[in-house]
């Protein structure tokens, strides 16, 4: 059974012309799609088995993530069903030449571990067990409440 914390998953994009609006800024899809792959990945860590999104409680835009920074993606699963996980996501823009850090998107995924037909296949509890188990999941689910 994995905890939290070994949930955990930092990925990173260079924002590059081509992932960009208009405004020269990451097109809020690509971010969508960074955060939805980097999530998947956290869900699967944990059930061993294949993950499917299933629903986006949430997300928000606050701020862009300009072209030529680094988008940074967080994640981890603090929650899980008989079928489903629950993870939370977070986007930062991160300055290549300082490594300065702001969050720019904060969000919540479902998804299920599905087996080699795509049926919906039961996934083990997340376990809690470090102070830091503890802190990510209780700031997830305080962020929950509040989308």
């Amino acid at each position: 059974m994995a905890s939290v914390s070994d949930t955990f998953i930092e990925n990173r994009e260079r924002v590059q012309p081509d992932d960009t609006n208009n405004y020269a800024s990451a097109h809020g899809g690509n971010v969508v799609k960074w955060m939805d792959e980097v999530g998947a990945m956290a869900a699967m860590r944990h059930a061993g088995a294949t993950c499917v999104t299933a629903r986006i409680n949430s997300l928000d835009f606050e701020r862009p993530v300009p072209q030529g920074d680094i988008c940074v993606i967080r994640a981890y699963v603090y929650e899980t069903g008989r079928t489903s996980i629950k993870v939370r996501l977070r986007a930062f823009r991160e300055d290549p030449r300082t490594g300065e850090t702001e969050q720019t998107t904060d969000s919540y995924f479902v998804f299920v571990a599905v087996d080699d037909d795509m049926h919906p296949t039961p996934v083990p509890d997340i376990a809690v067990e470090t102070d830091r188990d503890r802190e990510l999941q209780s700031e997830a689910l305080a962020g929950e409440d509040q989308h």
